[in-house]
């Protein structure tokens, strides 16, 4: 290992829907952090590690920094905001736009508490005129002294690498902390939970809000075969049939969907049962909170 070598943790923040998990999934090259067009997709914090031969980076993705509604949002807000302070760079990421509301003002008031190094990312550049992006830089500059102000396109992969160079620079120098194959430190129980609830999400559209949380029951390899049996768990009854769908329609395309990413992740063939279980209000019962994996003590 050269003694130029860097390495540190770094966190993307931004308000929910702006592409943070698209833009994780691209810079790591691998699906990791689950994609859907709903807001607050991302629960837990998903670590990925970026190696190359001048450094590795290791990505924090922390739910999007909003005002919590329930025990569920409090223990979201609270990983976020704990988040900023234990690492080497933040990342806020925003789209390109010259109005500011509220949910910014909110997230620049916690950026303006913490001394390190902020980098401003434009995402979605792919939707804008290039003469448009001056002026939207500007909107964000007269807000605060930004470290690097980085304009990207997570989904057409735009100046991805100029992101990575710049991270780079606010690095501290020292020895990798995971091994250069290693891409996730997320248990792989937790990832496969994810890629259904993301299927989930998707396939049910706008007919069921966020009250879905998925857990594995049973994991295990027969050769080169994964048996994988998960629950799909909802706040009502009205929502369970939506989920399991007409003759149980849904749920097999929920199924068909998450077991393609599933077996591409663990690549072996995948032998997925779905059920659906109600649990009343699991999002403010923080023995269910606990349940499905989201420990709040541990920011508090």
């Amino acid at each position: 290992m050269n003694d130029q070598y860097k390495s540190g943790f770094v966190t993307l923040i931004g308000r929910p829907n702006v592409g943070k998990s698209t833009l994780m999934n691209s810079l790591i090259g691998q699906k990791i952090a689950i994609t859907s067009n709903k807001p607050q997709t991302t629960r837990n914090r998903i670590q990925t590690v970026y190696t190359s031969e001048e450094g590795q980076i290791v990505f924090v993705d922390t739910p999007g920094i909003h005002k919590a509604k329930n025990k569920l949002g409090d223990y979201m807000v609270n990983v976020a905001e704990h988040t900023l302070k234990e690492v080497d760079v933040v990342l806020w990421l925003v789209e390109p736009s010259n109005f500011i509301g509220a949910g910014e003002k909110h997230i620049i008031e916690q950026l303006s508490k913490v001394s390190t190094p902020v980098i401003l990312v434009i995402n979605k550049i792919d939707t804008v005129k290039k003469e448009e992006l001056l002026g939207f830089i500007d909107t964000y500059r007269k807000e605060m002294d930004f470290d690097e102000i980085v304009p990207v396109s997570a989904l057409k992969k735009e100046n991805t690498d100029e992101l990575i160079k710049c991270i780079m620079k606010y690095l501290p120098y020292g020895p990798a902390f995971y091994d250069e194959d290693t891409v996730t430190d997320q248990p792989q129980r937790q990832i496969v939970a994810e890629m259904i609830r993301e299927k989930a999400l998707r396939c049910l559209d706008e007919e069921i809000p966020h009250g879905i949380a998925v857990t594995i029951e049973k994991m295990k390899w027969r050769g080169n075969i994964v048996d994988i049996e998960a629950t799909i768990i909802c706040e009502r009854e009205s929502h369970k049939g939506i989920i399991i769908g007409k003759q149980g329609s849904m749920l097999k395309k929920i199924g068909m969907n998450a077991r393609k990413d599933i077996e591409n992740m663990l690549e072996s063939k995948v032998n997925l049962q779905l059920w659906v279980k109600v649990k009343k209000d699991w999002r403010d019962s923080e023995f269910l909170l606990k349940n499905f994996g989201y420990n709040q003590k541990e920011y508090e």
